[in-house]
């Protein structure tokens, strides 16, 4: 629950927001939203449709926090809304002609990574996350939920209405591809910093 982690709000708070006050989703929003935003950011790989993701998931979260009963954290219970907005997008028909339009040409707002508090990523750092960007978005995904939010492979394979052995091929094969970006772009960026010494 990689961003997700130590992020909570007063129960006061909680009750609150049950009750429709804006001021207690203000700061649920406030709270949650730049983990909600870099997961989706990471999982679409794009700025713009994490943008609209972000919206659709903070919408959801207000229009059912009453019915929210605690049975996991609240922070949980974000994360599970955004992932299935984000699953139900990376399905929908409206993506794949993105996708086409996108494998076509057409410019869109490719997720830049940040670490945390505005800290600069170092260069691995960045290659890794060049190369999860350039994985299928299948791949990125489980990536994305096994290795960076905790899920398990059988949490996987029931969100992605797969079976548990598709979701560790995936991760396998997408381990080996980020590996090989990894080790291309290292190789490749080794000659040009000794030629600068």
């Amino acid at each position: 629950m990689a961003g997700f982690a130590n992020r909570s709000v007063d129960p006061d708070v909680l009750a609150r927001a049950q009750t429709g006050d804006m001021k207690a989703h203000e700061t649920i929003f406030r709270t949650f939203s730049a983990p909600v935003y870099s997961l989706l950011a990471r999982m679409t790989g794009s700025t713009v449709t994490a943008d609209d993701l972000l919206q659709e998931t903070f919408v959801e979260v207000m229009r059912s926090i009453g019915r929210f009963r605690g049975e996991a954290s609240l922070a949980t219970w974000i994360r599970k809304i955004a992932v299935s907005k984000c699953l139900m997008h990376l399905r929908s028909a409206w993506r794949n002609r993105v996708t086409l339009f996108r494998d076509l040409g057409e410019d869109h707002l490719p997720f830049e990574p940040a670490a945390p508090c505005g800290a600069p990523l170092t260069q691995a750092q960045m290659d890794l996350e060049r190369a999860l960007a350039r994985l299928s978005d299948t791949s990125r995904v489980v990536v994305i939920l096994h290795d960076i939010e905790g899920y398990t492979h059988s949490e996987i394979a029931e969100l992605m209405g797969q079976s548990v052995s598709f979701s560790k091929s995936q991760l396998a094969r997408a381990h080996r591809r980020l590996r090989d970006a990894v080790a291309a772009s290292a190789a490749h960026q080794g000659p040009a910093r000794s030629g600068e010494r």
